[in-house]
């Protein structure tokens, strides 16, 4: 190996053999080296067929063929490398196409222009919406927010405390909206819902209203890939991109009060002006409502998951206002693990493999009067095997005043039925 380079290199120069091992080092090439005393001593490059395009467009001086480049007398020769591409029998009679150029990128991989197209989707149809705030009759400022045509009657989605005059602390009833096409109308509030910070406003128009559709926030991973829309700062129009940090972040964890919520968390950047603006995947579907960020931090934005906002929009419809029914418990999920380490700490504890410990039972509740204690597991609810509390809240859904079966395993496996009847919660709590 070393005379055959430095027989290599008295022939070709020290420049030529870098040249030689940065070009096979640039495309993770193969260098096949030829050292026959009876043949000219030969280097062989295996290398991509980008790379090879890139040489032959870029030209050398002694550029012989698209496969052979000569440095000084000694010949180099490139032959492919690319593995052979998987043969999709639906795919295999199309033309290829470049992507960005209106094709569709091959199977699994994303477009350069992937945000783009996912953004100009939704783009269309995101508002601006202004509201014209007073004190003691005194025009003080504007709030904005943004917002989402998601019907083309006019319905427009956006947040709650960007329609709320900050010193009466009201909902207001006329909002001024802006399009992206430069229209403008005068929308009216329908409804709105302060615990969840959602709200729909509604305008009238005589032409086609664009309109954006939404998508399912169940299937959303860490790591997918998300799309923020809006008019922060008043700058109408803007989008940024990120990728979910996190899922079914509760509002415990960011120290709020009340009601327990649920959030998606992102690394996109919003300011203020960009909450009731769409999140979007890239699909181009709506599957959160921005709603707030951390100020003293850097990528920790959050958002409303849409199968929570769709759930809200149906009482909308339903009732004109949201019901939430409450039963004074609180849960937790349990996992495998937790439940090992409740078993460690006390050996009475049930066996179970899956359920939700309720640590906490609010006296005077409704679960008080049912009869629920801290330390029991809830496994069924409503004739239903459960495991997550958000099971819970959908099987409850509106239903106040109804008995719903319960069964708990207590310490030594006692397993207790229970009848309990949901109160409708007060907001403020």
């Amino acid at each position: 190996m070393d005379h055959f380079l430095r027989k290599v290199s008295s022939t070709l120069g020290r420049k030529s053999v870098l040249r030689i091992i940065a070009i096979g080092a640039a495309s993770s090439g193969l260098l096949y080296l030829n050292n026959n005393p009876n043949s000219k001593a030969t280097v062989r490059l295996s290398t991509t067929a980008p790379l090879r395009e890139h040489l032959a467009f870029q030209g050398h001086p002694s550029f012989v063929s698209s496969y052979n480049w000569e440095f000084g007398n000694f010949p180099l020769f490139l032959s492919r490398a690319d593995p052979a591409p998987a043969i999709d029998n639906n795919i295999a009679n199309e033309a290829p196409v470049a992507v960005g150029d209106g094709g569709k990128p091959c199977c699994g991989c994303l477009g350069k222009d992937f945000i783009a197209n996912a953004a100009a989707k939704v783009a269309p149809a995101v508002v601006n919406l202004s509201v014209q705030r007073d004190f003691y009759g005194f025009a003080t400022g504007r709030s904005r927010c943004s917002g989402t045509i998601i019907d083309a009657d006019g319905t427009i989605l956006t947040c709650a405390h960007g329609l709320v005059d900050s010193q009466a602390r009201q909902l207001t009833t006329h909002v001024d909206v802006t399009l992206q096409d430069g229209r403008t109308f005068e929308g009216t509030v329908v409804n709105a819902d302060f615990h969840s910070d959602i709200a729909i406003v509604k305008i009238k128009s005589k032409t086609p209203l664009p309109t954006a559709k939404l998508g399912s926030s169940s299937k959303l991973c860490p790591g997918d890939w998300v799309i923020a829309m809006g008019c922060p700062l008043t700058l109408q129009n803007t989008v940024t991109a990120g990728i979910v940090s996190g899922v079914d972040r509760k509002s415990s964890d960011l120290g709020l009060g009340g009601m327990r919520r649920e959030y998606l968390q992102t690394d996109c950047a919003i300011n203020a002006g960009n909450s009731g603006g769409p999140l979007v995947n890239i699909d181009g579907e709506i599957i959160g409502v921005n709603i707030m960020k951390v100020a003293a931090a850097d990528g920790l934005s959050f958002s409303i998951p849409i199968d929570s906002v769709s759930k809200i929009i149906e009482h909308f419809k339903k009732r004109g206002r949201v019901i939430r029914p409450w039963l004074g418990l609180k849960m937790l999920d349990l996992n495998e693990l937790i439940i090992a380490q409740l078993k460690e700490r006390d050996d009475k504890f049930p066996d179970i493999e899956k359920g939700i410990l309720v640590p906490m039972v609010t006296p005077g509740s409704p679960g008080d009067r049912a009869g629920f204690r801290p330390g029991d597991v809830v496994i069924e609810f409503d004739g239903k095997p459960v495991e997550r509390i958000k099971e819970i809240i959908d099987i409850m859904d509106d239903r106040i005043g109804k008995a719903l079966d319960v069964v708990v395993k207590r310490a030594n496996n006692e397993v207790v039925k229970l009848s309990v009847i949901p109160e409708e919660a007060n907001p403020d709590m």
